[in-house]
């Protein structure tokens, strides 16, 4: 391991080793952030392995809802009512802190409280079929945001694991090692100076 260029002296002794302490205090701390994060993120990945395979599955039997219901009515008839919206849907974005990183938070509202309440077309024009369909999407609505939020979280977790990870290395690997090499140096000079030292000395005093 390269050792740091500096000028072997007890100034930077002293500086290398508050450097030192600093650096193995914060490759800890990078370490446990590193730790909670992978248990946070495998949680999250459990919770959106759960979301994806349910909303799926809800996903699914609504399309079936909406073919059964379009092979019992005219195409047109099917077309235009499910061609126009009568639910407004509002999601509030916020964002949470998860170990220092900001990831999205959602909360949707959806327009009609009541399952079956507004329906975009009238109960005269269509099956009972539909209903179902329709009343299907709207719960299956607040899921998938659910999903797209929980698998936003695990891609940005995911980052910065990996971001944490390079700085975890680059300490452990690169910073310690040289800083350690570079206190071993000094004190072998300080040490070789000392000695140097004590040798003029005592051919001084034999020379008096």
């Amino acid at each position: 391991m390269a050792r740091l260029n500096v000028n072997p002296t007890r100034m930077e002794l002293k500086k290398l080793k508050a450097r030192l302490s600093t650096a193995v205090r914060g490759h800890k701390l990078l370490k446990d952030k590193s730790d909670e994060m992978i248990r946070r993120f495998s949680e999250i990945i459990r919770e959106n392995k759960r979301l994806r395979e349910e909303v799926e599955e809800e996903i699914a039997a609504t399309l079936k809802r909406f073919s059964l219901a379009r092979s019992l009515t005219p195409s047109y008839v099917a077309e235009t009512a499910f061609s126009m919206p009568a639910v407004a849907v509002q999601v509030d974005c916020s964002t949470e802190s998860i170990m220092g990183v900001d990831v999205p938070k959602a909360t949707v509202a959806v327009g009609q409280n009541e399952e079956g309440a507004g329906v975009p077309y009238a109960f005269s024009e269509i099956t009972g079929e539909a209903d179902e369909a329709v009343c299907a999407a709207y719960r299956l609505l607040p899921k998938m945001i659910r999903l797209a939020e929980t698998e936003k979280t695990v891609r940005m977790l995911a980052d910065e694991i990996e971001r944490n990870k390079r700085r975890v290395n680059a300490l452990e690997y690169v910073m310690i090692p040289q800083l350690n090499e570079t206190i071993k140096y000094i004190k072998d000079k300080l040490d070789e100076n000392e000695r140097a030292s004590i040798v003029r000395l005592m051919k001084v005093k034999n020379k008096a």
